[in-house]
This record gives structure tokens, sequence and C-alpha cells, in this order.
């Protein structure tokens, strides 16, 4: 569904570790002049945001967006509720999937698409802890599976 071809501005990877991501969607994200000029510098986080859907509109809270350094008066408040820009058809298909429990929705990466901000985000289950366990697990094996592949052929 959504293919980020652009400059990378912040990826989120604890959403990774905490749940099993089953779909993904790129949305827009509607800003000020400050808060792009901020993005282009590389300053956001969207480690501790999450996705709300609210009277059919979408709305990220808790992506935080340093202040422009020489934006002064112009700049907006860095952890404002931001609105992003989807189809209606997605926002409705999203929210019914909401409503069954375990669901939610989570910002994954922030990236430039062309002179446009995009947020892709992810249909999420959230996993339990055993299911944590078994990625680091799986993960540790892929790591000395490939620490014994080098050292193969490298000897």
């Amino acid at each position: 569904m959504a293919k980020t071809n652009g400059k990378m501005i912040a990826n989120n990877k604890k959403a990774f570790h905490d749940y099993f991501i089953l779909e993904t969607y790129e949305a827009g994200i509607a800003l000020h002049g400050t808060e792009v000029k901020s993005l282009r510098m590389g300053k956001c986080s969207i480690k501790e945001s999450f996705i709300r859907i609210e009277n059919g509109e979408m709305f990220i809270y808790g992506m935080h967006i340093s202040p422009y350094e020489k934006g002064n008066i112009f700049n907006k408040d860095p952890l404002r509720v931001r609105k992003l820009l989807l189809h209606k058809s997605e926002i409705s298909r999203l929210s019914g999937k909401t409503k069954e429990k375990g669901m939610a929705i989570v910002p994954l990466k922030v990236y430039f698409k062309g002179s446009l901000v995009k947020v892709e985000i992810g249909m999420a289950k959230g996993k339990k802890l055993y299911d944590k366990r078994q990625d680091i697990a799986k993960k540790d094996q892929k790591r000395e599976a490939q620490r014994d592949f080098k050292v193969r052929n490298l000897g």
C-alpha cells in the first residue's frame, strides 16, 4: 500500500516492537510553514505518538516537531494535535477495524515525498510479552547465523 521513496525524517522502531503491523497506509499531514522548515532539518519525533479518529477525521497526538530556530512568533506548539489527510473511505475502513479488541492505528514513519510531508500509518495489533520474547529470540538466531556465515567465508 504505502511506499517510502523520499527523504526519511523520523522512524518509529518502537511500534514494530510493540505491535504486529497488519496493513500500512500513506497519509498527508496538515502543517504550518515553520513546522515544514523544522522537518527539513530533521527535527521530529514520533516515538510516543498515537492516532485517533474523531468525527470522521484522523488526528495524530504526541508528534513532536521542534520549533524552527528563526521562526520566532510564527512557531506553533511542538506537541499540538495535527490533522492527517486521508480519503473518507480509508478513514471509515480504519475506524471499523479499530473497534475490534486489541487493534490500534500507529504512526510508523514520517518522510518527504517530493515536497510534501507524508506519514506512514499502520493498522496494528498489540503483542503479548511472549510474542516480544519470540521476536528477540529470532533476531538473536539470525544475528548468530550471519556471524557464523561471515566467519566461514573469511576463514
